[in-house]
């Protein structure tokens, strides 16, 4: 295998427990919301009647599945495993950066993080009376066995794409930490519309798969035909309803970066309250006030790809060259539906420790939400620091490291 390593920085990030109630809560909401707005999306489609989000945005999108369409899932959930990125501003409030609802990855760095800091500051931990994040395995558990119809302990697998897959430690590491198996799709068989597990002891019925696998890839019967990861016959059983996918197939449609400016409505629509974490303010170039003044401002925005993530696909204005710049004007006028931009914000940083001694760095936060008959979170988050003096983007692809979160 190949080393991998992430940065672990031995200074903890730190949130007061009343900021941390409050974020809790608007992450529960919004993954509530998300969840209601999925159902509608695949079912009476009534946020599209309303006049609330344009159809062509949900129905086009790629990431949208006709296979899920009049398919109604246990307790209504898509997104069983949430991760939801905060930023703090400079002004002490908290901002949704971007929801993460297909295969959000990134908790074991925030169990061992923990490990590590109990390791090296025993005494600190008891004396500031941190709270517990050790259950999550355990909460984990709780939401997949939840999400079954099986009476009798249903049987759970995590599906990975194998051991070159870049979170492939953290596959294991649940499979290890919840008591679980871990497959990949050579591992299982489907018969008659059932999911079996193949063992030294013959086949086993399989219930509940914890997938780690983009939806491209876990059928090649009924999506690309060329995946040699995924398991044929997968999507018949799974809309029979003899086994459960967590996350569910067509999630992505809500994380897509064009959608998040519409989550702060879904929650007025869906839950009727007025939402507690804000997003950032975003335009949304395939409308034709905002691409005149993302082409303006382009040295002063940050600009994504709608369906972009690890931090690939980006510019960040203030910080790049003029050519950089120009490039992405070009890009943005070709396929405008393509981005989105924000603006720069003045993101908080965290003492962190550098070559030079300690140095602030600017710092996010993803709390990992759990829907089962209850939501579920874990008093913490994975918090991302970016090592680079300066720099904005915090995934490890990209040269950022982690810190353990107490609250």
């Amino acid at each position: 295998g190949t080393e991998r390593l992430i940065p672990f920085d031995i200074i903890p990030r730190i949130i007061p427990a009343h900021e941390w109630q409050v974020m809790a809560k608007g992450c529960e909401q919004r993954v509530l919301a998300l969840n209601a707005f999925l159902h509608d999306i695949y079912h009476e489609q009534h946020i599209i009647k309303a006049g609330i989000i344009p159809a062509e945005q949900i129905l086009t999108n790629e990431h949208y599945q006709a296979a899920m369409q009049g398919l109604t899932l246990p307790n209504h959930i898509y997104a069983h495993i949430a991760g939801i990125d905060l930023v703090r501003h400079s002004n002490g409030t908290y901002y949704v950066l971007e929801d993460n609802l297909r295969t959000p990855s990134g908790v074991s760095y925030m169990l061992e993080n923990r490990k590590m800091t109990e390791r090296l500051f025993p005494e600190l931990m008891t004396q500031n009376k941190v709270l517990p994040i050790h259950q999550y395995p355990d909460f984990l558990k709780s939401t997949l066995l939840e999400a079954s119809a099986a009476t009798n302990a249903p049987n759970i697998a995590i599906l990975t794409p194998g051991r070159f897959n870049s979170a492939f430690f953290e596959h294991a590491f649940l499979a290890r930490s919840m008591g679980v198996n871990l497959v990949s799709g050579g591992d299982l068989v489907v018969k008659n519309e059932v999911v079996y597990m193949k063992t030294t002891s013959g086949l086993q019925r399989v219930d509940v798969i914890y997938r780690r696998l983009d939806d491209a890839f876990i059928d090649p019967l009924a999506f690309d035909s060329r995946s040699m990861l995924g398991v044929p016959g997968l999507m018949s059983a799974y809309r029979a309803g003899n086994v459960i996918l967590a996350n569910a197939v067509g999630t992505g449609v809500a994380d897509d970066k064009s959608v998040y400016p519409f989550v702060p409505d879904m929650i007025r629509f869906y839950l009727s309250e007025e939402p507690i974490l804000e997003n950032v303010p975003t335009w949304q170039c395939r409308k034709a006030a905002d691409l005149s003044h993302v082409l303006a401002n382009l040295p002063d925005l940050v600009v994504k790809e709608a369906q972009g993530s690890g931090g690939y696909g980006m510019l960040i204005g203030p910080a790049a060259t003029k050519a950089e710049i120009e490039d992405f004007r070009a890009k943005i006028t070709q396929t405008p539906e393509a981005y989105i931009a924000q603006p720069t914000l003045a993101l908080s940083t965290c003492p962190t420790f550098v070559a030079a001694g300690i140095a602030p760095r600017h710092i996010d936060l993803r709390p990992f939400v759990l829907s089962g008959k209850t939501v579920r979170l874990v008093p913490g988050g994975l918090t991302r620091v970016a090592l680079k003096a300066g720099s904005l983007v915090v995934n490890s692809s990209q040269g950022g490291g982690t810190k353990d979160t107490w609250v």
